[in-house]
């Protein structure tokens, strides 16, 4: 609708008479028409979804920034830090093309207010994804290699699959009916399917998110105040879950600029949830003056969250001799075979006998070619 209903009063200035004439529609500028829209409404107005529409991000950013800073200071980026920084300039990005769709889209052809409601959309749906496919990588990062891992990658290939079909989504409902591009600020009616679409991807995506760590973090050598505070990290999925539906409502009934804010705290608060397990790990590490050495490179994972690293025991087989046993017989061994003759051997000092000893024990795999 690109005009209002107006009564039209006509007077005659000879007799002073007025009369009315039949209601008719009057064609306004776009920025009238998007005030008096917005005026009615008792949604958010352009100046405050504005306003949204960049602190928001700009925490965001911020926050991932320091995320990939103490990444790449420490020697740790990985496939987790790849996805949050893709979704942060997908952020930046959204930002300014919400700004444009916004504010300035008077200034441009219809085709493109067009386009710019396209990326607005499509932007938004990208960053909330690449966010929990980031906090998913963040879960195989800590996983050792086995089948809960390959288990998890294929989960972030089907969130992957999941973002490629609602993309897609958006574009067949709204050219099915293209009558909302002629308005002065196009914004298509998505409608019930898209809503439900979100609705049930969102709640399952987030519940996996939420489930995921939580075999991990039992099995890792934390005390239990530590891992109700890692669990509470990763259950902060929960508030993107909160967020999605209620931009699901707005979707639902047509929300206007409350649909568009709500776009915008879910895209912010995805990424900045994404985030957290990083940086409350740094902020945990300064408060407990953290001082653990840094594992070996396949166990670095672990050390994000501050824990010690978990070392394998050799398996024991129950019909042979006692691993301390075994490795005792072994120095013997060694010691014998290097000296020249039994006399010497029994001649040389103590001290000698326990540095050999010392260095056999730092090497297992000598363990195993003796028994």
């Amino acid at each position: 609708m690109s005009g209002v209903d107006v009564l039209d009063t006509h007077c005659e200035t000879s007799s002073g008479s007025c009369y009315s004439i039949r209601d008719r529609k009057v064609s306004l500028p776009p920025r009238l028409y998007l005030s008096q829209a917005t005026m009615s409404s008792s949604g958010p107005t352009i100046q405050q979804t504005e306003v949204v529409g960049i602190v928001l991000p700009v925490i965001a950013t911020v926050v991932t920034s320091f995320r990939l800073f103490l990444r790449i200071r420490q020697h740790r980026l990985w496939l987790d830090d790849a996805w949050a920084a893709l979704a942060m300039v997908l952020n930046v990005v959204y930002m300014v093309v919400g700004s444009l769709y916004l504010d300035d889209y008077a200034r441009y052809p219809q085709d493109t207010r067009v386009a710019l409601y396209y990326m607005v959309a499509q932007i938004f749906c990208t960053i909330v994804w690449l966010s929990r496919i980031s906090i998913l990588f963040t879960v195989v990062r800590l996983t050792f290699p086995g089948s809960l891992r390959r288990l998890l990658v294929r989960t972030a290939i089907a969130f992957v699959v999941t973002w490629m079909i609602l993309f897609a989504q958006v574009f067949w409902t709204c050219e099915a009916e293209p009558g909302w591009k002629s308005q002065p600020r196009p914004q298509c009616d998505l409608g019930r399917n898209v809503a439900i679409a979100q609705i049930i991807t969102d709640v399952i995506g987030d519940t996996i998110l939420i489930l995921a760590p939580f075999r991990l973090i039992y099995k890792v050598r934390l005390n239990k105040a530590q891992k109700i505070r890692l669990l509470s990290i990763f259950s902060a999925s929960a508030v993107t879950t909160v967020v999605s539906l209620t931009h699901a409502y707005y979707v639902l009934s047509d929300g206007g600029l409350s649909q568009s804010a709500a776009a915008i705290v879910e895209s912010s608060v995805g990424l900045v949830v994404a985030n957290l397990s990083v940086v409350v790990a740094f902020l945990f590490r300064i408060s407990t003056e953290e001082t653990t050495a840094p594992a070996p490179l396949e166990l670095k994972s672990i050390i994000t969250f501050g824990s010690q690293p978990i070392r394998k025991r050799t398996p024991r087989n129950p019909l042979s001799m006692s691993a301390t046993v075994v490795a005792i017989e072994t120095q013997t061994i060694k010691v014998d075979d290097s000296s020249p003759s039994p006399k010497q051997a029994a001649g040389r000092d103590s001290d000698d006998a326990e540095t050999a000893s010392l260095e056999t024990l730092a090497q297992p795999g000598h363990f195993r070619e003796t028994q």
